[in-house]
């Protein structure tokens, strides 16, 4: 079996996707999310003008081999870039192999190592009476783990909360928008809706919350401390995660369990805070980590330190990255949580699926392969349409992150 093509395709059913198709000299295809939020025609590019080129004629059974090539032969490691473009040709690559044997992708990762995948949702609102309603809503739709956000008094857009009751998208057509932020007011808002959502559900559900990178250690390690009597779940991205040891300063002050890593490249980006046991959960994705060969390696490092994964999976990822995503949940030993955002029904038009949601949890489904397929004359429907993440400043102006 030889790779005979490989092809990139855009297409835009709500927002921005990018997939590779790879096909065998013997009628086979594998499928790869090559999606980079804001930044997809990058991808594209390298795909298109330095990848494929070098996959024709391969054996695509070496999945390691072809890994290590795209890696090492590049000379310029690592980045979004080129680990999103890597991660597209491994994915597509274990779809091909998993078809070629006709098993279920979790079957070639070893097997089953639970029956369902518990997911998190997302709730928010513009105040935290909303925020709690959306919560109540949730857990109607049988969430047992929920990402809360809330609005801020005082800040006109705050991340994770949507205008108009609309699910939340966070990249924007035009320009990038600048939008403003107040550590401050947010500091003393945060605690307040989880202290209300404990109140009115009590401890039986999961609660967990994204700071987004927003903080210094000192002020994410306050707002840990803060919510330690409520028992959060995990607190998602506190401080820019950079400068590893800052994570450090965090694990100092608070029991609060830390995750981080939805960014994150390679295992290099995440080594000293699993070694050092800085962090609970690693939420490094199979896109953007150089794909499953990648992933498993950094899950593997992950577990010796009692490490779990928290896959990221917004809707910033297509279809073909959830599907890989579960089938990485259910065979990996050290499994923590993953990211539930429901794409639209444009979107699940587009990416036909064997994957299911039911009563909390996923199921990636038996369907040869990692269980995704795309409608390509569909697709072609919903063309290209940029779009932007936003960009924050200080109520001084400065530039602050996102």
């Amino acid at each position: 079996m030889k790779i005979a093509s490989a092809r990139v395709i855009v297409t835009c059913p709500g927002r921005n996707l990018v997939t590779l198709k790879i096909a065998t000299d013997d009628g086979l295809h594998g499928l790869g999310d090559a999606t980079l939020n804001g930044r997809e025609k990058a991808v594209v590019a390298y795909l298109e003008d330095h990848v494929i080129p070098c996959l024709i004629g391969r054996d695509p059974h070496r999945v390691e081999d072809i890994w290590q090539y795209l890696y090492k032969g590049a000379y310029w490691r690592r980045g979004p870039v080129t680990m999103t473009a890597i991660a597209a040709v491994d994915t597509a690559l274990w779809d091909i192999k998993a078809k070629a044997a006709g098993l279920p992708l979790y079957q070639l990762l070893g097997g089953r190592s639970r029956d369902a995948v518990m997911v998190y949702c997302h709730a928010n609102g513009a105040d935290i009476a909303e925020a709690v309603d959306s919560v109540a809503a949730h857990m109607a739709q049988g969430y047992k783990a929920i990402r809360a956000q809330a609005g801020v008094p005082g800040l006109d857009k705050v991340y994770g909360v949507p205008k108009g009751g609309a699910p939340y998208e966070p990249a924007e057509k035009g320009l990038p928008v600048e939008t403003v932020w107040s550590t401050e007011k947010y500091l003393d808002h945060a605690p307040k809706l989880f202290e209300t959502l404990r109140e009115k559900f009590g401890f039986g559900l999961h609660l967990l919350h994204d700071v987004h990178h927003r903080l210094t250690p000192i002020e994410a390690a306050r707002l840990g401390k803060a919510l330690e009597p409520l028992r959060m779940f995990w607190l998602e991205d506190p401080t820019p995660a950079e400068n590893q040891d800052a994570f450090r300063l965090i694990r100092q002050h608070t029991v609060t369990p830390i995750a981080v890593g939805e960014v994150f490249n390679s295992i290099w980006d995440c080594k000293g805070l699993i070694e050092n046991q800085l962090i609970d959960y690693i939420r490094a994705t199979v896109v953007h980590a150089g794909g499953i060969t990648h992933l498993r390696k950094i899950a593997a490092l992950a577990e010796i330190y009692q490490v779990r994964t928290g896959c990221h999976g917004a809707t910033d990822l297509s279809p073909v990255c959830m599907g890989a995503a579960l089938h990485f949940d259910i065979a990996v030993p050290n499994f923590g949580v993953q990211e539930h955002m429901p794409h639209t029904a444009e979107t699940d038009a587009v990416f036909p699926h064997a994957y299911t949601y039911r009563d909390g949890f996923m199921y990636p489904g038996d369907t040869p392969g990692h269980g995704v397929e795309i409608d390509e004359a569909l697709a072609a429907k919903y063309p290209y349409d940029p779009a932007y993440l936003p960009v924050a400043r200080l109520e001084d102006g400065t530039l602050t992150n996102w």
